[in-house]
């Protein structure tokens, strides 16, 4: 929650001042009482009064007044609406390093079921794409609101060598680029997520791979396309390959840089659980839109209630209001 007009609380000064007051006005009242030493005479001068009752119209009292300053500096909420018309191209790393298997059971494995918890999230009226890559790239699915197809695809997944990150990345953006604008003659808000666990190891034509790699994000960038990254794995992983153990280390600065280069967000991974958190976080950024809406008046019609219960109280349990 945050306040259109934070100055204003400084209003909260004067219900303070009110508790302080209310402390020394109880304070002052059993001092009086005390000096009269006759027991006949205290009762009649201080009769019996109620117990903790007779500090309800004042709690309340004062609670109406904390609520309604609070009102006053026009609070505001953050209300998620899922997007209706919005997409998503998620694009696999597939690369051999990704049956390492450091995060159990396997990466690729790991990857698969998170990626498919990711798809099922998403709002229905989104359109969702998935790309595959190794030493290739493969536009798997074209966007689409099937979740059925993309699940399929994701599940089916098979691992190759080479890691063409800059083609997956291209690959994805050309998918969203191609889709129609909508009425206002608009694209649709898109988003590129791309899970890698290696660094690029493929170029195009006379670039080397982390050449593609910036000029792939540069590029979407322009086109106003987010790369949400994600680099998943340990940097203890490793695969056997022709009986000889390789290491095979996520690469977080790789994933950072294409995200920072898009203008997008990178996050790190190093367990399925991490996977399924940072999954969660993508989804809420690129699958709902967040509206700040100001809710004065839900606080207002809580201050009333609350003076209202103070006139109330006072009435049963005390002459007077305070």
């Amino acid at each position: 929650m945050s306040f259109l007009a934070g100055w204003r609380l400084l209003l909260l000064v004067g219900p303070l001042a009110l508790v302080v007051g209310y402390r020394v006005a109880e304070r002052s009242r059993r001092k009086a009482a005390v000096r009269f030493t006759s027991v006949d005479l205290l009762a009649s001068v201080a009769p019996r009064r109620p117990g903790w009752q007779r500090h309800v119209p004042a709690i309340a009292l004062l609670g109406a007044l904390v609520v309604l300053v609070l009102g006053f500096a026009r609070p505001t909420w953050d209300v998620r609406t899922p997007k209706q018309r919005a997409t998503v191209v998620l694009t696999l790393d597939t690369s051999a390093s990704m049956t390492a298997d450091d995060v159990a059971p396997t990466r690729l494995a790991a990857a698969q079921a998170q990626a498919q918890t990711f798809a099922q999230a998403l709002p229905a009226g989104l359109q969702l794409g998935l790309v595959a890559f190794d030493q290739n790239a493969q536009m798997l699915v074209a966007p689409t609101a099937d979740r059925s197809t993309v699940l399929a695809a994701i599940h089916h997944l098979q691992v190759g060598g080479g890691t063409a990150t800059g083609d997956a990345i291209s690959l994805a953006l050309n998918a969203i680029t191609a889709l129609p604008p909508g009425a206002d003659g608009k694209p649709a808000p898109a988003a590129i997520v791309l899970m890698s666990d290696g660094a690029p190891t493929i170029g195009r034509g006379d670039q080397s791979p982390m050449q593609a790699v910036d000029a792939a994000a540069v590029s979407a960038k322009q086109a106003g396309v987010g790369i949400s990254t994600i680099a998943f794995g340990t940097q203890n992983g490793s695969v056997t390959v022709q009986g000889h153990v390789v290491g095979v280390p996520s690469d977080p600065a790789t994933m950072s840089r294409i995200a920072a280069e898009s203008g997008g967000q990178s996050f790190t991974a190093e367990t399925a659980k991490q996977l399924k958190s940072v999954y969660d976080q993508i989804g809420r950024s690129v699958g709902y839109d967040v509206h700040r809406t100001e809710i004065t008046a839900w606080f207002t019609g809580i201050g009333l209630a609350l003076a209202m219960l103070a006139a109330i109280a006072a009435l049963l349990w005390s002459p007077r209001l305070v």
